[in-house]
């Protein structure tokens, strides 16, 4: 069980990230919790006896809480907490009167969603994405066999579907309702041709862009001051809605070891992939899905090649590394840095 201190220097951390991340509402809403939360509210006791790791290796405490809240004002269930969000403006002595209220006129829906891990699926990441294959695809020239590791609702699935501006290489459908334009320094990647012979995913507990619940519950957990980011992932859930997904329910490592490495394809590069995912597992399973990602590199031939595309922290304070290794050489290089949200990128590309 995690200390109370524990717990609140969670809400201090999620409030550096907010002010870090452009959210300076999610910082101050983390801040005042930090600041007076406490037992005299079921909701309250519950963060505060939390069993679990609070923090953002861990079980997403604050995180949890901030979607719980969001999702009242997103489905209209309580217009007087919606007069305290943004984009109204009240002091932090409202905000935090009405968030009370909330924790008790709607203790039971507050309780049941800090079971749930927040998942967002960042849409912006798939420019940096993009930009990976791109190299990807020039290394080889190959079509690119797709399968991505914590997949979530699949909505980074639908890159292809966006419209990117990658330093000024435009890329896919330009009458998407999706645009994507990271502030890109460097060059631009290559402009290499992209075929896709097969995609998929895979996660513990996908979303449906089908059910509304889902849905919900996925808008809830971006941040309330960033008005861009939700309007810009309702727009990729018409696209999922139309246009299906493909992600599969279940242990991803299972599905990589047993159903997507387990033969490599003459004729086309296997490309795993994940964004912001990889950190979450506990060290144990980062280390079997290693192994298993490095038994596939065993099995890889230059007819059959495999890569891996990773967009995941590495304790630079620099954003998070976009980085490749392929087989069958075995070759890793970080193509360059991207913000978390994908909000920049910061390219150098596949250097001989």
């Amino acid at each position: 069980m995690a200390s109370e201190a524990e717990i609140l220097q969670a809400f201090r951390d999620q409030a550096v990230a907010g002010n870090t991340l452009g959210s300076p509402f999610t910082a101050r809403l983390c801040t005042l919790a930090a600041e007076r939360l406490d037992r005299s509210t079921t909701v309250g006791g519950t963060v505060l006896n939390w069993e679990g790791d609070p923090g953002v290796r861990g079980d997403l405490l604050p995180a949890r809480l901030a979607g719980a809240l969001h999702a009242l004002v997103l489905d209209g269930r309580d217009d007087a907490l919606k007069s305290a969000y943004p984009p109204n403006a009240v002091g932090d002595d409202a905000l935090w009167s009405e968030i009370l209220r909330a924790f008790n006129e709607h203790e039971g829906f507050i309780l049941e969603r800090l079971r749930f891990a927040p998942q967002t699926n960042e849409v912006r990441r798939s420019s940096a994405l993009l930009a990976g294959f791109l190299a990807i695809a020039d290394l080889f020239g190959k079509p690119l066999i797709l399968s991505e590791f914590g997949a979530s609702m699949g909505l980074n699935l639908n890159w292809h579907r966006y419209h990117h501006d990658l330093g000024g290489l435009l890329w896919g459908d330009p009458a998407s309702p999706v645009r994507l334009k990271p502030d890109w320094q460097g060059p631009p990647p290559p402009r290499a041709e992209i075929a896709v012979q097969d995609r998929a995913g895979c996660d513990l507990n996908p979303l449906d862009p089908q059910s509304p619940e889902d849905t919900s519950r996925l808008l809830s957990y971006l941040w309330a001051d960033q008005a861009d980011r939700v309007e810009r992932t309702r727009a990729a859930l018409e696209i999922a809605r139309a246009n299906g997904v493909l992600v599969e329910k279940g242990d991803a490592l299972v599905w990589l070891r047993e159903k997507r490495l387990a033969q490599l394809t003459p004729g086309a590069v296997h490309v795993v992939y994940h964004s912001i995912a990889w950190q979450y597992l506990p060290p144990e399973a980062r280390a079997k899905g290693e192994a298993i990602i490095a038994e596939a590199g065993a099995r890889a031939t230059e007819e059959a090649p495999l890569a891996r595309l990773q967009m995941e922290a590495d304790g630079n304070p620099d954003g998070v590394t976009l980085s490749l290794q392929v087989w069958p050489t075995g070759e890793a290089k970080e193509l360059g840095r991207t913000d978390p949200h994908g909000r920049w990128v910061k390219w150098k590309g596949w250097k001989p």
